[in-house]
């Protein structure tokens, strides 16, 4: 059983998981809470992984004290999960022991709160770590982000992409790549220099940006005049769609290439690959089939983009 309890309205809203057997307990501390984001429960350790997994809150308060699967457990298996591991968790127990403490952050708790609860203690220490979360997710941000283009930087993406694989393995669903070259770049940025260079990255990388924004998409520069996308829930016709998207809307950039022996303009090539991840899949499969599908766009003349699938 999970629910949404809706709150004040935040420009920046925050959402918090309660995992807790007890309906009392889940009432108290959403009224403590009221204000500070949008609450949402469950009512055992199952639930409150999946729950945290598909909605990935800022901040978690757990009840130690639950059948089936203790709050230790349940912080071990959510600080295991590469979906689940940067939300904050606050421990919530009936135990002020020196033994308890250690206990909990073991297992990977950031504080803990004890019972019975004190109203101004509980809005207080959540409001901290909602702040340390906001920083932190800031920082996060520029960390993974390419200083030129805005876009997500490689190690996000590598990142991003074994999470993506992961959890399309465990759905059993199609997941999609594509790699992306600017065609001719290295003759462009010589004859019109590196200023216009960079200007035509950031415009092209704003085109990809622009068109590739579903819930989980990624779009990245790989690196020079790379760029690579991940594409959650993606069939094979779904990319082809996607890759002649793509090369039409930098085409329609009209971004004038006098030394490209392809194009009067801009161009780019396309490597596309998708699959559901088979159990002994990995993802440096999937870039290899992306990699591949690249070149055989380059060798086809350039300005277009092909797939291949395992």
């Amino acid at each position: 059983m999970n629910q949404a309890i809706s709150t004040h309205h935040d420009a920046e809203k925050s959402l918090i998981l309660i995992i807790d057997d007890s309906v009392d307990n889940i009432r108290l501390l959403s009224g403590m809470l009221k204000g500070q984001g949008q609450i949402i429960f469950a009512m055992n350790g199952d639930a409150g992984i999946e729950l945290a997994r598909q909605r990935q809150p800022q901040l978690i308060l757990l009840d130690v004290e639950m059948p089936d699967m203790d709050g230790y457990q349940v912080c071990r298996k959510l600080k295991a999960d590469p979906e689940t591991r940067s939300s904050a968790v606050i421990f919530v127990t009936a135990h002020a022991s020196m033994s308890s403490e250690i206990e909990a952050l073991e297992a990977g708790g950031l504080d803990f709160i004890t019972k019975p609860l004190n109203p101004p203690v509980v809005r207080a220490r959540v409001h901290t770590h909602l702040t340390l979360q906001r920083h932190t997710a800031a920082l996060e941000h520029l960390a993974n982000r390419d200083g030129l283009t805005g876009l997500y930087n490689r190690r996000y993406f590598d990142q991003q992409l074994e999470r993506e694989f992961d959890r399309h393995k465990r759905q059993r669903l199609s997941l999609g790549i594509a790699f992306i070259d600017l065609d001719h770049f290295k003759a462009f940025n010589d004859g019109y220099g590196h200023a216009e260079g960079d200007t035509c990255l950031k415009t092209v990388a704003e085109a990809i940006s622009t068109a590739t924004r579903r819930p989980g998409e990624v779009a990245a520069r790989y690196g020079g005049e790379e760029f690579v996308c991940v594409l959650p829930y993606t069939t094979i016709e779904g990319m082809q769609n996607y890759g002649e998207w793509i090369c039409s809307r930098v085409r329609e950039l009209n971004l004038v290439h006098g030394y490209s022996p392809t194009s009067s303009y801009v161009t780019i090539s396309i490597g596309l690959t998708a699959e559901v991840p088979p159990e002994s899949g990995t993802t440096q499969k999937m870039m290899a089939n992306a990699d591949r599908a690249l070149y055989e766009a380059k060798s086809a003349g350039r300005n277009c983009s092909k797939i291949v699938v395992s």
